[in-house]
Parts: structure tokens; C-alpha cells; sequence
């Protein structure tokens, strides 16, 4: 794949039982919950190796030997770029990040560990867009938050401090912040990220890798195909 020249710069929590999908448990345990931490981490350091993405850049926090699957993710991430994340709350954290990863001398787009099912091909074409048109791109998620930033320059992070965090209308308010600033502002395609267990039920269902394979280990599926049984209980695929 021809190489784009810019950074792809993953948010990233070590995958602890406890510590990481935390909203997961239950139906699942801390040590299951933070397995599919792992998992949906490993697809998405896997579809930006492929993405054909020149820089390639991971702010990290928490004790990388402590993780679930610690080996897998201390092989991946061997080809990135590791930062620390620095701030004392996410919008901070999400601010220097963007700042640090800018100093390769490249447009960042940034991404999370909770959207597995974007592939390469759906971040090399957002690549492409903040290269080609030089527009701010913003991923909207379902929830209400947002999935993917891309900026041509770190200076637009900046608000996301003053942006609230977590909660129905994040992506609302970091548009219309990044707007006020005088970004024009691309919308990608909305993904779901996975938060509950529902959520994790949907992304399953949308490709293959680690994390539905994960989740079918620790989900045996009933005979009439419907969702992987949660404690005790089955939910259905038509509302998640």
C-alpha cells in the first residue's frame, strides 16, 4: 500500500483487569473484560501496521507487564512509536498527545482501542482526506462521542480540555469547538465504539480478528444464532 505521509496516533490503556472496559463488568469479569481490552487493541495496532500509514505512534498509559496478553501487544507494539500519555484528565491527555505526535512534522489522525473494526482501508482513506483536502476530520461515534480527530496541525487540540468528555453530545461540542476555531470539519463514516456489552455484541458482527474471536471463547452462542449469552441471559443482535 502506498505510503501516506502522516502519524497515526492510537490512545492507549493497558489492558489490566480492572483497570481497562471496566463498564464490561459485568456480565464479564475484570480479567475477561480486559482480555477483550487486549483483543480490540491487537486489531487495531494490526489494521494500522497495514493502513499503509508512514508514522505510527501510540501514547500509552499503564504497566505494560500487567496486561492480558502481554506478549502479543509487546510484539505489535515494537513497531511504533511509544509516548506517555501526560495530563491530569482526558482532554488533556488527548491535547499533548496530539502536540507530541506533531513534532514528526505530520498531519495526525488519532484514534482509540475502542473502534477494532476500523481497518486499514477506512483509515488510509481518512489519512488521505486531512492530506489531500486539509480539512479537520472527525469520526462520530453512536454513543455520542467521537471515534477518530485529524488535524493538520496540533493547535485545534488544544479545546479539548474545555470540551466535556464521555458523555452524549461530546462529538456535538467538539465540532462546534473545532468550527469556532476555524476548522473546516470532514465527517467520516460513524462507528460504534465498545463500551458495553451490547457494544461488543454489534463490533463482533462487523469483521474478523482477535476481538470477536475473543468474545466468541468467552460467549458461547445458543442454537438459534441469536447474541452470545451474558450472564445468564441472551441478548438479542436487533438491540444492541
Amino acid at each position: 500500500m502506498t505510503n501516506l505521509d502522516a502519524t497515526l496516533l492510537v490512545i492507549a490503556k493497558s489492558p489490566i483487569a480492572g483497570f481497562a472496559k471496566t463498564r464490561l463488568t459485568p456480565p464479564f469479569s475484570p480479567h475477561q473484560a480486559a482480555d477483550l481490552a487486549a483483543a480490540a487493541l491487537l486489531d487495531t495496532l494490526t489494521a494500522v501496521r497495514h493502513s499503509g500509514i508512514r508514522h505510527r505512534v501510540v501514547a500509552w498509559t499503564g504497566d505494560l507487564e500487567r496486561a492480558e496478553r502481554a506478549g502479543e501487544l509487546a510484539a505489535e507494539l515494537a513497531d511504533f512509536t511509544l509516548i506517555p500519555q501526560r495530563g491530569d484528565t482526558f482532554g488533556h491527555r488527548l491535547a499533548n498527545a496530539h502536540t507530541d505526535a506533531a513534532a514528526l512534522g505530520a498531519p495526525v489522525l488519532q484514534i482509540g482501542m475502542d473502534t477494532p473494526q476500523a481497518g486499514p482501508a477506512l483509515l488510509a482513506a481518512a489519512a488521505a482526506r486531512l492530506l489531500d483536502s486539509g480539512e479537520t476530520v472527525l469520526g462520530p461515534a453512536t454513543d455520542g462521542g467521537w471515534w477518530a480527530l485529524g488535524l493538520t496541525d496540533p493547535g485545534p487540540a488544544q479545546l479539548l480540555p474545555e470540551v466535556p468528555m464521555s458523555t452524549s453530545r461530546t462529538g456535538e461540542h467538539t465540532r462546534t469547538a473545532l468550527r469556532r476555531y476555524g476548522c473546516r470539519v470532514h465527517r467520516l463514516p460513524t462507528l460504534s465504539d465498545v463500551d458495553t456489552a451490547a457494544d461488543a455484541i454489534a463490533v463482533a458482527a462487523e469483521y474478523r480478528g482477535h476481538f470477536p474471536r475473543a468474545l466468541a471463547r468467552l460467549s458461547p452462542q445458543d442454537e438459534r444464532h441469536s447474541a452470545p449469552v451474558l450472564g445468564g441471559g441472551t441478548a438479542r443482535v436487533g438491540g444492541a
